[in-house]
């Protein structure tokens, strides 16, 4: 029988990173902010999108279970961070916001991400993160990962 190097495999390396960076990042919005992961990536979705959302579309992308992104809605509309917004094509749909509280939480946090990102990716080159980029983005897409901030489809939201 064959054995597995945990160690070298590569999903278990994949999900061993993301934990741990993403650990690193929850300290910068779990302390001064008070937001945990789920509530933060909901956040950080809204952030940075030009137009409202629905919940699904933040769990699809984020790959976060449907009850947990609906916890954290319910979580950040009490702290008025964001805030649903009647859907003008169908008026029984609503999509969420961010308020102009939320909208300031965003842009204070996200230059102290963007520095705690670029600590992390120290060890690597220019050329290498570059090139680290482009090849998650390959893995991305061969899995059929949400990668731009435009709405899917209702098709491509289940």
């Amino acid at each position: 029988m064959a054995k597995l190097d945990l160690f070298k495999f590569v999903p278990f390396r994949l999900n061993r990173l993301g934990a741990e960076v993403s650990a690193a990042l929850s300290s910068e919005y779990r302390e001064r902010y008070g937001l945990d992961i789920p509530e933060w990536r909901v956040i950080a979705t809204l952030g940075f999108r030009n137009e409202a959302c629905s919940a699904q579309y933040i769990a699809q992308c984020t790959r976060t279970h449907k009850s947990t992104i609906s916890r954290a809605v319910t979580s950040l509309m009490e702290r008025q961070l964001i805030e649903r917004v009647e859907n003008a094509d169908d008026r029984r749909e609503f999509r969420l916001a961010m308020t102009r509280r939320g909208t300031a939480l965003y842009e204070e946090l996200i230059p102290r991400l963007l520095r705690r990102e670029q600590e992390i990716l120290s060890c690597l080159s220019a050329q290498e993160r570059k090139e680290f980029a482009r090849l998650l983005g390959k893995i991305e897409d061969n899995l059929g990962l949400v990668q731009a901030s435009q709405p899917m489809s209702e098709a491509e939201a289940y």
